[in-house]
């Protein structure tokens, strides 16, 4: 990996802008889900391996991960497991679930997670009575749609410190080094040895623990 290139540029004009409704308030779901009646949610856990709910499984909620990571699965024509998407902390998932009477994919606890169950009829019925509810909600699922994108064009860089490199640039690893390595498809030791070659190349710099920004 020593001399491989790395990526030009500062990557600040590629930064997503920041959603002020992907904020946690403590002991709350994120915005605007927090406007919903309490009886709309419910606190579950899952214990690594448990399965969620299954494709073609009728569609009765959506969910947001606490903490803990979820697999969204599929199957191929052949058996072959599939993993479409890998939902992280402080991320909601299935919204399809809205407008479909069915999953169309399969869910699966990667490890414990504890995760919140969000009624889609009451999700549906605010949307219908309160317009500011129903644009903030299509803003947050537009803002995950722009994050998965750009999650989709680092992991298309092949260079790992290049990938790194942009991930950083990005924000990605702005909590937890081993949470962001597996958004953009390394290991944590890949990770820790390009983020370290990148230290000494003067192209990162350690702010502290597990915490890097690029140079002023």
């Amino acid at each position: 990996m020593s001399g491989a290139p790395l990526v030009t540029g500062t990557y600040s004009d590629r930064r997503l802008p920041e959603y002020d409704f992907n904020h946690i308030v403590p002991g709350m779901l994120p915005s605007p889900f927090h406007l919903l009646p309490s009886s709309a949610s419910t606190s579950r856990t899952l214990r690594k391996g448990a399965a969620l709910f299954h494709r073609n499984d009728p569609a009765t909620a959506m969910y947001h991960v606490r903490t803990g990571q979820v697999h969204l699965l599929r199957h191929t024509s052949q058996g072959d497991e599939v993993v479409i998407h890998r939902v992280d902390d402080d991320e909601s998932f299935a919204e399809a679930a809205l407008f479909s009477p069915v999953y169309h994919c399969g869910a699966v606890a990667a490890a414990d997670t504890e995760l919140v169950r969000i009624d889609k009829a009451s999700i549906l019925e605010r949307m219908q009575q309160d317009p500011d509810f129903a644009i903030a909600i299509s803003a947050r699922f537009a803002g995950q749609i722009q994050n998965y994108r750009r999650r989709l064009e680092i992991v298309a860089i092949r260079d790992a410190r290049s990938r790194v490199f942009a991930a950083v640039a990005d924000g990605i690893f702005a909590s937890q080094v081993k949470a962001g390595a597996a958004q953009i498809g390394l290991t944590h030791e890949a990770v820790y040895r390009a983020l370290s070659s990148l230290v000494r190349a003067g192209r990162l710099i350690k702010t502290g623990r597990g915490r890097y920004r690029l140079p002023d």
